[in-house]
């Protein structure tokens, strides 16, 4: 047999640990990350692979996890411009005395563009490779997102009433189809459908978002049962609990994101999973606005596929994906009662490949396995904070900071090197975001 010898690749990554977050929960040790192409070609022992792959770019990281990007599967991105502006108030007081009055005096696309800019240095530097966007002005959204080159999907706001972005759910569901059709070429920009929440949505607009949905095969992102008083307010009202009247609707399919999910029964948890519904959970959203638990233990048990949001930095505030792992796995063990609930591993899952299955992109990302895209990144686990590592995935679960993130690739490009990111001018948007503040002032 001829010998042919070493296969070409774009990049090698040896690194002391790869938690490839996939369900065998295998890590491998002293291992190395063969990539060409802009995909994942192999997981290999590091002596075994230098033999078998050439390349010139070899990066060694001695002390270091790869693991795949996180997945933040719901936020407002430009809402970053928001960030501390309205604290310590219930979310529908938080909505409807600041927030959308603040939007419908600012919001345009130059600050949806600037404010996502800024979202998403924030959310790179932190290990973030993939989000979810809620927020008007999509395609200002994609512009940030492709120029900086992370992962997006578009998840265009549908509402009844008039707002910066559309003059109507009509308007906003016409121009969600044609941003389908302009982004659906490339390969990080996915779209989907973002009707706002039950209460602010008539039934004929969510009739034919199911349609066109199916016709596309495209998510539907949705805030439902974030509060108490949203579900008290649907009773009053209607005499149904909004998961019921989406269900009469035919909103209920693995197609939905059912955002926070705070108010849950065991039947409508049954009703979830029989659908195969995915959950959002926004763990540190829900603390700060007071908005509930979400019983993230009954879930996962009843087979529902959760994953982890931020939501906006107007409500969190920040954008950390690590602290949100962290949380979640504490908070689940907390609300159930139970230490053994949401395990690190489990939580892990959450933040990489149950969000890509949430957001229809799992055959892409969402694991580091031969053939998927690599976005990866490489979290320093030989800090004071994160040693000695008996458990690397428990480390990266309860013990890392997001300041220990310190290579992230999307596609096989290098977004963050050593900390520093590579296609974004930190100085720049540190600069915008102070002018950005002097106009904020103003409403003061």
């Amino acid at each position: 047999m001829t010998n042919l010898g070493p296969v070409s690749a774009d990049l090698m990554i040896h690194a002391s640990w790869i938690v490839t977050a996939a369900d065998d929960q295998v890590v491998h040790k002293n291992a190395c990350l063969v990539i060409a192409e802009g995909k994942i070609i192999d997981i290999a022992d590091s002596h075994s692979a230098s033999t078998r792959y050439k390349t010139s770019s070899v990066l060694n990281l001695p002390g270091h996890a790869l693991m795949p990007g996180l997945i933040n599967i719901h936020g407002h991105a430009a809402m970053a411009l928001f960030r501390g502006i309205a604290d310590d108030l219930s979310l529908h007081t938080w909505l409807e005395q600041y927030i959308w009055p603040m939007e419908s005096k600012w919001v345009s696309e130059q600050f949806v563009y600037q404010g996502t800019q800024l979202a998403i240095a924030e959310m790179i530097s932190s290990g973030t490779t993939c989000f979810a966007d809620m927020y008007f002005f999509p395609d200002a959204s994609a512009r940030a997102a492709t120029e900086a080159g992370i992962r997006v999907q578009l998840a265009s706001p549908v509402i009844d009433f008039p707002n910066p972005w559309s003059s109507s759910a009509e308007d906003a569901i016409k121009k969600t189809s044609r941003l389908h059709d302009e982004w659906r070429h490339n390969t990080l920009v996915s779209t989907a459908f973002g009707p706002h929440a039950p209460y602010s949505l008539s039934d004929e607009p969510l009739k034919k978002i199911v349609m066109l949905s199916e016709l596309l095969d495209i998510p539907v992102h949705m805030h439902i049962h974030e509060t108490s008083f949203e579900v008290e307010d649907a009773l009053r009202t209607s005499g149904q609990r909004p998961l019921a009247r989406l269900s009469d609707l035919g909103l209920l399919s693995p197609r939905l994101v059912c955002v926070h999910a705070t108010q849950l029964t065991d039947d409508e948890i049954a009703l979830l999973s029989s659908t195969g519904v995915t959950v959002a959970h926004c763990p540190e959203s829900n603390l700060k606005l007071a908005s509930g638990f979400c019983p993230v233990d009954k879930l996962t048990r009843a087979g529902v596929n959760v994953g982890l949001g931020t939501d906006g930095a107007a409500s969190n505030n920040d954008l950390d994906m690590f602290s949100e792992m962290r949380t979640a796995a504490l908070l689940a063990k907390a609300v159930s009662g139970d230490a053994r609930a949401l395990p690190a591993y489990k939580a892990l899952q959450m933040a990489t490949i149950h969000g890509a299955r949430a957001l229809g992109l799992d055959r892409l990302t969402g694991t580091l396995e031969p053939g998927k895209h690599a976005d990866v990144i490489a979290v320093k686990l030989d800090e004071l904070n994160s040693v000695p590592v008996h458990n690397p995935v428990s480390q990266l679960v309860y013990s890392t900071k997001s300041s220990q993130v310190k290579h992230v690739w999307v596609n096989g490009r290098q977004l963050l090197d050593n900390g520093e990111l590579t296609t974004l001018n930190k100085q720049t948007l540190l600069e915008t975001a102070q002018q950005w503040q002097q106009s904020l002032e103003t409403l003061k």
